[in-house]
């Protein structure tokens, strides 16, 4: 039996949460930007205060693993120079807001004025988020996120709650989102503190008047790859784990934008990075891979997976998935993937075409004789 433990909430700066290699930091970025100056801060205190290691998220923040009791409150000292920490662990956690990095002015007014009104909203679940993916390639369709701001194919602001398909014109965004969270609360979403606008839809609740929606979102763009865009270069890094040094070097090339693809968009360039760390090949095998921390890093991991998934990764092919869990949870990747491997007390459990909580084909998989040959 593959057991774990559902935490129900994100780890935080004035939050953090306890793993196998010490607390997790996570820093949420104000609108999913990072200036030169608070990316190098940002390395730096990776490197004085944790053990170097920085992750990217999958809700664009930023990590810093390995800190310790005793180095905490330095680093939030630090973090609070730099304009990265908020006034308490409440708001923090408030502020769960994923902008699209390829926002143009409207939309960064857009998410400025949404983060101005978390403080009218009623108290939300932990997990509970917004994207604002308005820009004008609309690139976050399977992003998570229990209100969205978007716009329809016709330019018009639309507010969607997750798992509607259509969603309701707005002229302020801001407003209606305060709006359709307080709904949110009064239909019954929240229960001992836990709750996802999804599954209020998924049992048939709809909010009603000038929140229902009427109207479709604009279709989400392709998947964007490493490269240059119009807005710079997009890097990735493999498992959305890196060393401060890159981040580091990273900042010497221009600001950064945080995205939700393990990928960092380095604004205003036109050559892309020969840093050493970076994913800048869109066809790298290491990209049809997710895997988690796994053991030892974090405490619910049943056996190391990394190793495992970098070995298996070239026998994945060009457009198929991989997932390699470390528990049941599947944290990288809670959905569906061609093959999933989810670590066990005796073994990796093996799932086609399916996620880790779904029943495997086979059971107590050695590591070490593991092959992919044939499942896809």
């Amino acid at each position: 039996m593959n057991e774990f433990q559902v935490q129900g909430w994100c780890p935080g700066a004035l939050r953090p949460m306890e793993s196998g290699d010490g607390l997790v930091v996570r820093v949420r970025p104000p609108l999913g930007r990072l200036s030169q100056d608070q990316a190098r801060g940002l390395a730096a205190a990776a490197r004085a205060y944790g053990n170097g290691l920085i992750d990217l998220s999958a809700r664009g923040n930023v990590q810093v693993r390995g800190v310790t009791a005793a180095s905490h409150s330095a680093l939030i000292v630090g973090l609070r120079g730099m304009d990265l920490i908020d006034a308490s662990p409440e708001a923090e956690q408030r502020r769960n807001i994923l902008v699209t990095p390829f926002a143009d002015v409207e939309t960064l007014r857009l998410a400025s004025a949404l983060a101005g009104a978390l403080g009218q909203m009623p108290p939300l679940p932990g997990k509970f988020g917004f994207v604002v993916d308005s820009g004008p390639v609309p690139m976050m369709g399977d992003i998570s996120g229990d209100i969205r701001l978007e716009r329809a194919a016709d330019g018009r602001l639309l507010i969607r709650c997750d798992g509607a398909a259509l969603g309701a014109p707005v002229d302020d965004g801001a407003a209606a989102a305060v709006d359709l969270a307080r709904w949110f609360v009064a239909a019954g979403g929240v229960s001992d503190g836990r709750g996802r606008m999804a599954d209020l839809i998924g049992r048939g609740v709809r909010p009603t008047d000038a929140l229902t929606g009427t109207v479709a979102p604009a279709p989400k763009a392709v998947l964007p790859q490493p490269g240059l865009v119009a807005q710079g270069a997009l890097v990735g890094v493999a498992f959305g784990q890196m060393q401060a040094e890159a981040l580091a070097g990273l900042a010497d090339l221009g600001p950064l934008r945080m995205t939700p693809w393990r990928m960092l968009l380095i604004e205003g360039v036109s050559v892309m990075p020969a840093l050493p760390g970076l994913i800048t090949d869109p066809d790298d095998p290491i990209r049809r891979v997710e895997a988690c921390s796994g053991a030892p890093a974090c405490l619910q991991g049943r056996a190391a997976v990394r190793d495992l998934a970098r070995r298996l990764a070239p026998q994945v092919p060009t457009g198929r998935l991989l997932h390699v869990s470390g528990c049941g949870k599947g944290c990288a990747h809670p959905g569906r993937a061609d093959v999933t491997l989810v670590a066990t007390a005796v073994g990796f459990d093996l799932i086609l075409n399916g996620s880790p909580t779904d029943r495997a084909m086979k059971r107590g998989l050695d590591a070490d004789a593991i092959d992919l040959g044939g499942l896809f």
